[in-house]
């Protein structure tokens, strides 16, 4: 199976710069989709061979998800417990026989933390929620931390910044030990590579990135792991496109 899981910044926009080709190109069984900032029906976005389902924020051109699959699934769920997070839609899940696909879009704990209780309870209820699922978990998106100090550029003048701060990098271990696995640093110990780059300073021209895009599974799945990859060459929103190729 090849999941590929990509934030777009705006899937209107990526659509003007590649997005279909590559698409096309890669044949992922399952392509998730984050940041769409886009309604249903703005734009046509039905793929010959793919069902899809979309979750959009209730604040237009902000947030939302969305998942191509070629398989239909036995059900969708938008949101966590309850529906949470509907409202910028941060989350679909997509049962099938032998697993669970869930993609999300992390809350941004914003400039000088402002959102950080608001992202601390959000990783609480991601918890919860995943405690609720029977089956094993593939688990992709952009997850807003970057875990280890491996992980971006630049550690020393960012441990109190969005995205770095201890409080989420302790959330997204927490998260790990309750169960998961970090596929791409499973598969690649000590492998230095970024999946976003500000657009400010010409960051990616330089090499200034993060990885805060992740695939996570259940750990009765590592030993299934084929592949756990970042497109950093791939062009057309200011993160990479990643993949997942599991023998399931």
């Amino acid at each position: 199976m090849r999941f590929i899981s990509w934030n777009v910044n705006g899937l209107r926009a990526c659509l003007d710069k590649g997005f279909l080709d590559f698409l096309k190109d890669v044949d992922a069984d399952i392509f998730a989709v984050q940041e769409t900032k886009m309604q249903e029906g703005q734009k046509d976005i039905s793929i010959p061979g793919y069902k899809y389902y979309m979750n959009s924020a209730l604040k237009k051109g902000y947030s939302g998800t969305l998942i191509y699959t070629k398989k239909e699934p036995l059900s969708v769920h938008l949101g966590l417990l309850d529906g949470k997070y509907n409202d910028e839609g941060r989350a679909i899940t997509l049962e099938f026989e032998d697993y669970y696909f869930i993609t999300l879009y992390s809350p941004n704990s914003q400039q000088e933390l402002k959102r950080l209780e608001f992202r601390l309870e959000y990783e609480k209820d991601l918890l919860a929620y995943l405690k609720t699922l029977n089956k094993p978990i593939v688990l992709c998106g952009d997850l807003n931390v970057a875990h280890e100090e491996i992980d971006l550029k630049n550690p020393d003048t960012n441990h109190f910044n969005a995205g770095f701060s201890d409080e989420e990098r302790e959330a997204f271990t927490n998260l790990l030990n309750s169960g998961y696995v970090d596929t791409f640093r499973y598969i690649h110990k000590d492998l230095i590579k970024y999946s976003w780059w500000s657009y400010r300073m010409r960051a990616r021209e330089k090499g200034i990135g993060w990885r805060i895009d992740y695939f996570v599974v259940s750990d009765i799945l590592k030993d299934k792991i084929l592949k756990s990859d970042i497109f950093d060459g791939v062009l057309g929103s200011d993160h990479a496109p990643i993949i997942l190729e599991l023998d399931l």
